[in-house]
């Protein structure tokens, strides 16, 4: 399949150079990865465990890749996430928190991780209240084998994204100086123009690069 238009879709994007672009490739080939990262792109992320391991084992070639875990984490599935992943997008609860800590602890690395919040109070979706965040902040930041570096959030399917940025981004900005908080993961192919304007520091973008998801 060719992926010669790669360069040009990651370039036509214009995302400003302060914030940080996750390529999401779930469900693509390691050659479609490797093509952007021909183009210069270095994050990228996935949404399951059982596609995203052989694909990263045989990433080994290309240096200073990163792999984001973007999707939901199942606690069984924490120590293959803190094994082969640099960041987890997705963290929503203490029990969660604690197994990525024991499993990080267990290959001596220090995991980053972000706490997903259900901004939009969905019951069907993952992700915490943000009314329930500190809490598990505070679990997370006694974890000697996590760093917190933030939110991360998807909002209501369908519907304008933008009062749900702008809730995340006055949560994010209520607490930032008080746990270093670095990153704020909102937007995706179809709203990250619009998650940038309210302070996203990092966008997740699949379709846009890498065309349609693969069933």
């Amino acid at each position: 399949m060719p992926t010669d238009d790669i360069g040009k879709k990651i370039q036509s994007l214009n995302i400003p150079s302060t914030v940080k672009l996750v390529a999401v490739s779930k469900t693509k080939p390691l050659e479609m990865i490797e093509e952007a990262y021909q183009y210069g792109q270095r994050i990228f992320g996935e949404n399951y465990i059982q596609d995203a391991v052989p694909k990263i084992q045989n990433a080994s070639h290309l240096p200073d890749i990163q792999w984001h875990f973007i999707g939901h984490l199942q606690s069984n599935k924490a120590q293959l996430a803190a094994q082969y992943f640099n960041m987890v997008q997705s963290v929503d609860s203490m029990k969660l928190a604690q197994k990525l800590n024991t499993a990080a602890g267990e290959f001596q690395k220090t995991l980053s991780v972000l706490i997903e919040i259900n901004i939009g109070e969905e019951p069907q979706k993952h992700g915490i209240s943000y009314r329930s965040v500190q809490k598990l902040m505070d679990f997370i930041i006694n974890c000697p084998h996590l760093k917190l570096l933030g939110f991360m959030c998807i909002p209501p399917y369908g519907e304008e994204p933008r009062p749900y940025f702008q809730k995340m981004q006055s949560l994010f900005l209520k607490y930032k100086d008080a746990y270093h908080l670095t990153e704020l993961s909102m937007g995706m192919s179809s709203d990250f123009q619009e998650a940038i304007q309210f302070g996203a520091t990092m966008v997740r973008v699949g379709t846009k690069i890498f065309g349609k998801r693969n069933k």
